[in-house]
């Protein structure tokens, strides 16, 4: 199937992006592998697509205070190949490179795979566990405006995100991951590069109850257990039941041995 006429635009810079944004139904395009196929089934029929893969705001990385700020043009291939700071002790890079397949990653970027919001995502499901936050920008009559966001509060469900018509995602806020902080990852795919059909993230904080445990690739935004009762196994099952009270048992069974998985590479360290 081919997609639906649509206009093509280039944003000169952020300020002129953000301008374009408010004419009509416009839809934001970097690597384009996650909305290309949207495209393609018509299921996403925008009046134009944006380009803003070139626009140098969205393209730098930048350490600042408590964290590194990765521009949303920033690709996959990019975290996997160091050449974005990383203050996780090796987590953005591992993610990165579990994501579909290499000619994926040179082209997909971190900021169109979060506002794309496919729970089964893997940057979706692993920045919420770290408490990264999303920055967003919008026109205003003063030129620009801009918000901050936790993940968890901007994804609102299965492709669904708190953002607004007119704005765009320009950057990720990752925080700082001290060393003796313990993360796990593990995603359930029949075969390499294929989404996941069930996923989860571990993540303890060094010191305190920072304690975040994420289920991904569930029928709407991914579900969130923190502090201190976020690593028992009964508050993950009484969540998933609450949260999705028709789901079978054997679905809820299945990821509840994902997140058995996740927990224990986060205490022995696999990979």
């Amino acid at each position: 199937m081919k997609p639906q006429a649509f206009d093509y635009h280039r944003a000169d810079d952020l300020a002129d992006a953000c301008q374009k944004m408010t004419a009509g139904e416009v839809r934001p395009i970097a690597g384009g592998q996650s909305l290309g196929p949207m495209l393609n089934l018509r299921l996403a029929r925008p009046d134009a697509l944006l380009d803003v893969a070139i626009l140098r705001e969205l393209r730098g990385c930048q350490r600042i205070t408590g964290g590194v700020l990765i521009g949303a043009a920033v690709t996959h291939a990019e975290i996997e190949d160091g050449l974005v700071p990383d203050n996780t002790g090796g987590i953005l890079p591992r993610i990165a490179r579990g994501i579909a397949y290499r000619a994926v990653r040179s082209r997909g970027t971190i900021g169109g795979s979060l506002a794309h919001a496919d729970p089964a995502a893997d940057w979706i499901t692993t920045l919420t566990a770290l408490g990264a936050q999303v920055i967003l920008q919008r026109p205003s009559s003063r030129g620009s405006a801009r918000r901050r966001m936790y993940l968890d509060d901007f994804v609102t469900g299965a492709m669904q995100t708190a953002l607004s018509p007119d704005e765009l995602l320009i950057a990720v806020f990752v925080p700082d991951v001290a060393a003796d902080s313990r993360f796990g990852y593990f995603k359930l795919c029949r075969k390499t590069g294929e989404l996941a059909h069930a996923m989860a993230a571990v993540f303890c904080a060094a010191t305190g109850d920072g304690q975040r445990v994420v289920f991904g690739a569930l029928p709407g935004a991914p579900l969130l257990l923190a502090g201190g009762d976020a690593l028992d196994q009964a508050s993950w099952r009484g969540a998933l039941a609450e949260r999705y009270p028709d789901m079978e048992e054997a679905d809820i069974t299945v990821r509840l041995h994902v997140m058995n998985k996740a927990l224990k590479r986060s205490q022995t360290h696999e990979q």
